[in-house]
């Protein structure tokens, strides 16, 4: 179709050359799926709970008739030094980034005479799934979305239109538990610190990425962070795809200067103003300013072995951890 031809045209002009289309319909493939996660008590209070809105698009938009997949690459040469955060927190946060994007993309769109709406993380769709049936990628046993010319390395965003656009499915739900992608690599599983993958019953509850971000943490976890202050890539670090992953080129995900160093320090002594002047603006921030102190003060005892008895604080919450870990 012409229309399709020009909207990724428009993509590729904005640096954004992994697009995909697919029908708008029901993923009533994925009702089991997650009834059984509910059953198996592997959902957290992350997750939306109300599987219909997990597996019907059109809640979204009812007029949809396709739904667009775009990938945004987020790694620079600067991502991978190892000061607690994961590689995608080191840049502006991704959703307000994507969804500048998105919009651009939205009223090109309606300029052609469709309706369109953005979609970031705003919703309970599985956009992974989505993704890897558009072609954009193929999901891993790490249950992460993986391309071949970014790796693991990208953020996705989705736009619903009432535009005829889309095209057959690139894959099925059956297809993907077989890991056609991953072959016999099973290096995420190794990795893994606390065995949170474990092939398609990925248990995200125990991940260190999440308990970097759960409100309380007991003394075994504690331990399992191993210096993480806000996310985990150990599973990435050891995949065969990400090994060569190309670059971004879109210059808002690109490492800020604050998280180019091992600033635990900062962090700990950091006041509303300059919480609001730094993390509050990366994908970490919405956690909260207390959430990331908590977490350098313990990777500054437990990963440095470093003294904290002399940290000051007026919070009861950051104060009890103190306490616990002296």
């Amino acid at each position: 179709m012409e229309l399709k031809r020009k909207i990724l045209e428009f993509c590729k002009n904005l640096d954004l050359d992994l697009v995909g289309f697919i029908r708008c319909r029901e993923f009533e493939e994925l009702r089991e799926f997650y009834n059984t996660r509910k059953q198996l008590s592997l959902e957290n209070e992350f997750e939306e709970e109300d599987i219909e809105k997990r597996i019907k698009p059109n809640i979204y938009m009812e007029s949809g008739k396709t739904i667009i997949s775009i990938a945004f690459p987020y790694a620079t040469s600067d991502s991978f030094f190892d000061n607690g955060f994961s590689v995608y927190t080191k840049g502006t946060d991704y959703h307000r980034v994507v969804h500048s994007y998105l919009e651009k993309i939205c009223k090109f769109i309606e300029e052609n005479g469709g309706e369109a709406k953005p979609l970031v993380d705003s919703n309970a769709l599985p956009e992974r799934y989505i993704a890897s049936l558009a072609g954009i990628g193929f999901i891993g046993r790490n249950n992460m979305l993986i391309t071949k010319k970014y790796g693991s390395y990208v953020f996705l965003g989705e736009i619903i239109t009432d535009l005829e656009l889309y095209e057959e499915d690139k894959t099925t739900f059956d297809k993907i538990k077989e890991y056609r992608g991953c072959g016999e690599c099973r290096n995420c599983l190794k990795e893994c610190p606390t065995k949170s993958i474990n092939n398609f019953r990925i248990n995200p509850n125990i991940c260190v990425s999440y308990l970097t971000q759960k409100k309380d943490l007991n003394d075994k976890e504690m331990n399992l962070l191993n210096g993480r202050i806000f996310g985990c890539d150990n599973c990435q670090l050891k995949c065969p795809y990400n090994e060569e992953a190309e670059f971004t080129k879109i210059n808002e995900l690109k490492v800020e200067e604050f998280m180019e160093k091992d600033n635990e320090d900062f962090i700990i002594a950091m006041n509303n103003s300059a919480f609001k002047e730094t993390y509050k603006n990366t994908s970490c921030g919405w956690r909260g300013k207390n959430t990331l102190i908590r977490n350098a003060i313990i990777r500054k005892k437990k990963y440095k072995n470093e003294d904290i008895k002399d940290i000051k604080t007026e919070s009861p919450y950051i104060r009890s951890y103190i306490d616990r870990l002296l």
